[in-house]
């Protein structure tokens, strides 16, 4: 008989290992046929665990899989979500040192702060009222897999493809704008790459964090004090290479800038 609890390990530590070497691993769907979403964020929770036992400390998490193109693609009706490492968080207007992060993609998104915790099913309402504040954000997502071949269940497995973040200074009360209404402008190299609002995100990014602290609800994880949350791209991610420097411009809410050397 098949030991279920050794296999979700050995690949755990297969995931680990591809971002400990910097070296992508082949869709672990293919080589593990018939794995659950369950089973997946319980390969994430074990890499959580190993993430702590080395010193890691959690800053927040991460809500992925929030637009529809993206989840049509994967053939999902949900989001997904990973956690944010201290480790993960770069300086405003860093830079990404080669090899520091596999096949890279930049996007950009709305980071809430959180005051109060949240956990299980809440309102956007209620997401509001526990909401420090909220400021533009670059996520730098990365993935252990190959080639970025993705189902559902990769993705979940590889910590929702959690790479790296950076935080804008500009402080939003999210009690005074909507939201849905906040544009962005990614740009690469100069060049007006894609643009997108607050409403793609779930239609609302309120709606994001809402459903986030349901699904942590489900593993035994809550929405912390002092959480940063990032709460989905607000268009496509782009793929990023040596030398490039992405452009997050959030129109009145500042522009943020990432150099990949």
């Amino acid at each position: 008989m098949i030991n279920k609890d050794a296999v979700l390990q050995d690949i755990a530590r297969v995931l680990y290992e591809a971002e400990k070497n910097n070296a992508p691993i082949p869709p672990i769907s293919q080589m593990y046929p018939g794995l659950s979403m369950d089973d997946a964020y319980a390969i994430q929770l074990i890499n959580y665990k190993r993430a702590l036992q080395e010193g890691k400390r959690v800053t927040g998490k991460k809500i992925g899989l929030t637009s529809l193109a993206m989840q049509q693609s994967l053939k999902v009706d949900q989001p997904d979500f990973g956690f944010l490492y201290n480790t993960m968080e770069v300086a405003l207007g860093g830079a990404i040192a080669q090899d520091s992060i596999l096949q890279p993609r930049v996007e950009g998104e709305l980071a809430f702060v959180l005051k109060t915790p949240l956990q299980g099913e809440v309102s956007p309402r209620q997401v509001l009222d526990a909401t420090d504040y909220v400021v533009p954000a670059i996520e730098i997502v990365g993935s252990r897999i190959q080639d970025w071949k993705l189902t559902i269940v990769d993705t979940i497995a590889d910590n929702a493809s959690c790479g790296m973040y950076m935080l804008g200074e500009q402080k939003i009360n999210p009690r005074l704008v909507d939201l849905k209404q906040i544009h962005l402008t990614l740009r690469r190299n100069g060049e007006d790459i894609n643009s997108g609002y607050g409403s793609a995100v779930l239609g609302d990014p309120l709606r994001s964090v809402a459903w986030l602290a349901h699904c942590l609800g489900r593993y035994g994880i809550t929405l912390d004090k002092g959480d940063v949350v990032l709460s989905g791209a607000l268009s496509a991610a782009v793929p990023a290479g040596s030398k490039d420097t992405f452009i997050c411009d959030f129109g009145a809410y500042g522009t943020l800038t990432v150099l990949f050397e």
